[in-house]
């Protein structure tokens, strides 16, 4: 994003502020509770959504340096990522082909080598089976080549992992952010790294969640003891990227940057942005540091949600206060988050009493909108 990017968007939102307006799609929609609760429809989801898009598994630094390795789960598949010795990063599926174990049980860590903890078949962090117990007696005539390692799509992109479960073929990662690439070069995300993480099983779908990051109309109202009162009431604005959302929701200070000269405002220090990067992603960008939440649907009713915090890579967390203030900022990002979250669990709930046939979206709620049009088309698209 260019400043002069940057100013327009503040003169957008101070603009609406000034004349006591919001940022208004042409009409209330509704959808039906249905999309929030079938199972069979769930399903759809995860095989056209979650098993098929390019999605963030990692951020850079998680598998920082030669034949660093992590694994993660996603949409039901175990991911083994690896780093190479000569830098290049891979996904695979944590199977061994031989009889199915998972291969690695260790969350994250260095080898070259992977040995299936069941017959000891061994496979290098490159894929490739190098080592089968007893094979000449067992397995003659083999096809080593035929049984490395399951690959899947995967390459590295502005300071993120990203894979294509779908597929064994790197993702055009620019291609598929619909135009953002030059804001996430702008966000820096190559120069951060994870200094606070944790994760938690919800009881909510996980389009409730995702949706509760796309407007500020509960703002004053659900976060009046955290972040409410840092805030604009009910004002934000959005813009779509292909299948993606970029919101921006202006903080307080919004008056005292426009009095700031043209060339000195800055939008990360007068407002939030939250890049909704379909379909599992979320960054909550602030002034000096990102938070990355992942919703990972486990159930029409579960959403396993990851959430990180991201600080320059040159802070010096073994200073105390550094430590205080980085951990200070995750823990109010958490408890804010858990606020949203908590409703979201409210609304599963009550989407189970059958008082509501459809959820109304009014027209400062637009994003929620669009997004789940995106999820339609997604799924018509795959159909």
């Amino acid at each position: 994003m260019d400043h002069t990017t940057e100013i327009e968007l503040l003169a957008e939102l101070a603009g609406l502020r000034t004349a006591r307006a919001f940022y208004l799609d042409d009409a209330v929609t509704a959808w039906p509770v249905a999309r929030y609760t079938c199972p069979d429809r769930f399903g759809r989801e995860m095989q056209a959504l979650f098993r098929t898009l390019p999605a963030v598994a990692a951020h850079s630094s998680e598998l920082a340096g030669p034949d660093a390795f992590l694994t993660r789960d996603h949409a039901g598949l175990p991911l083994l990522l690896t780093r190479d010795r000569a830098g290049a990063v891979h996904a695979f599926l944590n199977v061994c082909r031989h009889r199915g174990t998972r291969l690695v049980g260790a969350a994250k860590g260095c080898r070259r080598r992977f040995t299936c903890p069941y017959h000891a078949w061994t496979y290098d962090n490159r894929g490739a089976l190098t080592g089968v117990t007893h094979g000449k007696a067992g397995f003659p005539g083999i096809d080593r080549a035929e049984l490395g390692l399951r690959r899947l799509g995967c390459t590295e992109a502005h300071g993120w992992i990203w894979i294509a479960p779908g597929t064994g073929a790197a993702p055009d990662i620019d291609g598929f952010l619909g135009g953002l690439a030059a804001d996430f070069a702008w966000l820096g995300a190559d120069g951060l790294r994870i200094v606070h993480e944790e994760r938690r099983e919800w009881a909510a779908n996980w389009k409730i969640l995702y949706e509760g990051g796309l407007e500020s109309y509960h703002f004053r109202i659900a976060h009046k003891d955290t972040i409410g009162p840092f805030f604009q009431d009910n004002l934000s604005s959005y813009r779509l990227f292909g299948r993606h959302i970029r919101s921006i929701l202006p903080r307080a200070r919004l008056d005292a940057e426009m009095a700031l000269p043209a060339e000195s405002r800055s939008l990360r220090r007068a407002t939030n942005l939250v890049y909704s990067i379909f379909p599992s992603s979320q960054l909550l960008v602030q002034e000096d540091h990102i938070v990355w939440i992942q919703a990972l649907p486990a159930a029409p009713d579960r959403t396993l949600v990851r959430m990180a915090t991201l600080a320059p890579a040159d802070a010096d967390t073994g200073d105390p206060e550094t430590a205080r203030h980085w951990r200070k900022n995750h823990e109010i990002t958490a408890r804010t988050l858990a606020e949203d979250f908590a409703i979201g669990e409210s609304i599963q709930s009550g989407l189970a009493s059958g008082a509501n046939a459809d959820l109304h979206f009014g027209r400062f709620e637009g994003a929620l909108d669009r997004f789940n049009r995106i999820v339609e088309e997604e799924l018509a698209a795959a159909t």
